[in-house]
């Protein structure tokens, strides 16, 4: 049997046994080694669980004989949109920018640093792109929704 371990194919390991504690604590034995652990999540409907082992956190899926076929079509990969502008959110003080023209930026990427309601945001990329213009310098004042960067 084939599990999706962490997002990594495994298969089923022999001699390790479950004692179950209640229906959310268990007690994992595996070549001779104890180890604690925790129901977070029990996703059932998707063959899922989320568990937690010694304090680390594990995420154990069933291989379905789908998955194979969702891979080969790409739809197992995460849509990224192409960004074209980047916006201020809310209004507020630009304390500094992260990117300068010619960076090219990923989902996850700061962007720039905005003060408002004497709270520091870092504004990050929600997609890709390469920065095309900055169009705010650092101690400006921006209102909701002015451009801040252009990417091509």
């Amino acid at each position: 049997m084939t599990w999706i371990f962490d997002q990594k194919e495994t298969s089923a390991s022999e001699g390790a046994s479950i004692t179950w504690i209640d229906h959310r604590f268990f007690t994992l034995e595996f070549e001779g080694i104890s180890y604690h652990g925790e129901v977070l999540a029990d996703e059932s409907e998707s063959q899922a669980l989320h568990l937690k082992i010694n304090h680390r956190v594990f995420h154990v899926r069933k291989k379905h004989e789908l998955d194979e076929l969702i891979q080969q079509l790409g739809l197992d990969k995460p849509k990224v949109r192409k960004i074209k502008n980047f916006n201020a959110p809310m209004p507020g003080r630009v304390l500094k920018v992260f990117v300068q023209i010619g960076d090219a930026v990923e989902p996850g990427t700061p962007l720039l640093s905005l003060e408002a309601m004497k709270m520091e945001n870092t504004l990050k990329s929600n997609g890709t792109g390469v920065v095309k213009s900055v169009s705010v310098q650092e101690g400006e004042v921006v209102d909701k929704g002015a451009v801040l960067l252009e990417f091509n």
